[in-house]
């Protein structure tokens, strides 16, 4: 990833990306590969991110944000995610975690909640979907019913990042039949009496990330941790989703560089019928191919970034982002597998990795058959 030359905004940003590459030679890029066969979750890598203002870029510097532009911090999280996207990913969900106190939370929220969740103290999980409400979110089940100045909230999520090892959980939970304007969003701190994690689930990839289900049984939750105004919970759950679709298409575009830089490197040292296989016009075909999918992928993200960043509508930019990069993603760490050839299918290479990494890209966030319905619709409605 240090090659990739970035189009950034101001001196600062060009400092964190070196920053960024810094720690992820000196912190990430070691134990990487022992700590995804042990399934190791590396929670001391995001407190040291945390501490050198990486959980924080995308927010407010009055409540310990970095105030960045969304186009420098995804080009952050594709860094990271091209070193490890249990790493970058997981930025990710702390991000949309913290989002729904930053952007919709009272002032005394911010205040009290804000320093630890940016700070790197605290790491945070998104609570939307659960077993039977995946893509339908709005069907969820999970119910808070009004008890005195609480709420008695009850229920199950389901594939949930970090379960189990986050300190606080961002939770949509129906507080009215209304299917959309029923919903209410909650902050709940890890180790309130009633919640509990399950067993991680056995994934395909990012073996490091846990992911299981949450159980929410009768757990009472003062109604100062509501946050937003009873019934908004769907819009704010809505609106994380656009801006984590972005790093979603972030983290798939460093996969793939990783998995391209990987190929193309092998492909210059490895030598058949007395030359290099670089040198073979169907190979360096597949390379050029990949190379072009993942520049359109990159300026695909920062073109919606941008748009984020300067106020403009950008949902349906970010549906596409995502789209896309997920599916280059996958085509790309498919393609650099082949390159590989045999080497490519044992674990002694990174490249098996990345490909099975890339597919959960394609699912997480809203799968890219969604991505395709927010596209047509608004297409269709405008």
């Amino acid at each position: 990833m240090s090659g990739v030359e970035r189009s950034l905004p101001s001196d600062e940003a060009r400092e964190l990306i070196e920053l960024v590459r810094e720690l992820i030679a000196r912190e990430i890029a070691p134990r990487v590969a022992a700590d995804e066969e042990a399934h190791a979750f590396p929670r001391d890598v995001f407190t040291k991110l945390g501490r050198a203002g990486l959980l924080s870029l995308p927010f407010a510097e009055e409540y310990g944000g970095g105030g960045q532009p969304y186009e420098v911090y995804l080009q952050v999280l594709e860094e990271l995610s091209g070193a490890w996207l249990t790493v970058g990913l997981g930025v990710s969900v702390h991000t949309l975690a913290s989002f729904p106190v930053a952007a919709y939370g009272s002032e005394a929220q911010r205040k009290r909640l804000l320093p630890d969740m940016l700070g790197g103290e605290t790491l945070g999980a998104y609570c939307l979907s659960e077993p039977e409400s995946g893509s339908d979110a709005a069907a969820l089940r999970t119910a808070a019913v009004r008890d005195g100045d609480a709420y008695r909230i009850t229920g199950t999520k389901a594939w949930i990042t970090h379960a189990g090892v986050a300190d606080f959980y961002a939770l949509m939970a129906r507080t009215a039949e209304h299917k959309s304007r029923g919903i209410s969003c909650f902050h709940v701190p890890a180790g309130t009496p009633g919640l509990a994690a399950a067993a991680p689930e056995h994934k395909m990839g990012m073996h490091a990330s846990p992911t299981a289900q949450l159980s929410l049984d009768g757990l009472r939750l003062p109604e100062d941790l509501r946050v937003g105004e009873e019934g908004q919970g769907f819009p704010i759950a809505m609106a994380a989703l656009d801006a984590g679709r972005l790093g979603i298409a972030a983290c798939s575009v460093g996969v793939a560089q990783a998995a391209l830089d990987a190929a193309v490197d092998y492909a210059k040292e490895r030598r058949q019928f007395g030359r290099p296989i670089a040198e073979f016009q169907g190979l360096s075909f597949l390379l050029a191919d990949a190379a072009t999918q993942i520049a359109a992928a990159r300026a695909l993200y920062l073109e919606a970034a941008r748009r984020k960043d300067a106020g403009r509508p950008y949902g349906p930019e970010a549906a596409m982002a995502k789209l896309f990069a997920s599916d280059v993603a996958m085509r790309v760490t498919t393609d650099a597998v082949q390159v590989f050839g045999g080497y490519g299918y044992v674990a002694d290479f990174p490249v098996e990795r990345y490909m099975r990494e890339a597919k959960v890209l394609q699912i997480v966030e809203g799968t890219n058959q969604i991505q395709r319905l927010v596209i047509g619709r608004h297409l269709t409605t405008r």
